[in-house]
């Protein structure tokens, strides 16, 4: 099972397919609710937990996340309790490795909540230019504790982040757009197409022409030939 608090990119390596997975929306308010009536949101937990953890789903999980996913055999079961369930499933995860990630993460004044936020903040503006003095004041934290506490979360700053961010909207437009790629350099809030160039390289190993046409390239079915 993999928890993700923060939108970073999944890679994935499948030792069996066809696979089947299925994907669950915590929303804090009852995560909080749960945790009020275990008596447990004093318990210690990471300062500045990972944004990404992965962990063995325990059986007693799966049980649960299975009979979930299996009311869509049954419409009419889900109202009355597809609710019940996803409190189980909570609870579950609550006692499961998982747990202090959790339980950090559900506090309103955490420092996890606060990076969250900041994640959240710099998304909707990637493609402007930011400061990392900016990015703190959003944060009511100063620089340097902006950047310690984001990188334990994260893996990279909060403007790699950013970066990041403009790379990925750019890869995504190479590929389902025709526009140039010092159009999309320019959409995505790269002011020099050079500089575009060299980071996208670094991240993804080709030119971004080329790197495009590689990922098309893998999309396209291959139509047998021959008699």
């Amino acid at each position: 099972m993999l928890l993700t608090t923060i939108d970073l990119p999944v890679t994935a390596a499948l030792e069996q397919v066809p696979y089947r997975s299925a994907s669950l929306h915590l929303d804090g308010e009852p995560l909080t609710e749960l945790l009020l009536e275990l008596d447990e949101t004093g318990q210690s937990a990471p300062s500045t937990p990972a944004a990404q953890v992965a962990a063995p789903m325990p059986p007693e999980l799966a049980d649960a996340v299975t009979r979930w996913v299996e009311l869509l055999d049954t419409p009419e079961d889900i109202r009355p309790l597809a609710g019940r369930i996803e409190t189980e499933i909570l609870y579950r995860l609550l006692r499961s490795s998982l747990g202090p990630v959790l339980r950090q993460w559900s506090l309103a004044d955490s420092t996890a909540t606060r990076v969250r936020e900041v994640a959240r903040w710099i998304r909707a503006r990637f493609t402007e230019p930011l400061g990392i003095d900016e990015i703190a004041a959003v944060a009511h934290m100063s620089p340097a504790g902006l950047h310690r506490h984001f990188k334990a979360a994260t893996g990279m700053s909060p403007l790699r982040y950013q970066k990041h961010l403009r790379l990925q909207e750019a890869r995504r437009r190479l590929l389902a757009s025709d526009a140039s790629a010092a159009q999309i350099a320019q959409a995505v809030g790269y002011v020099s197409p050079t500089q575009f160039n060299r980071e996208y390289r670094a991240a993804y190993g080709l030119p971004p022409v080329q790197d495009a046409a590689r990922l098309r390239a893998r999309l396209t079915p291959t139509v047998p030939t021959g008699p």
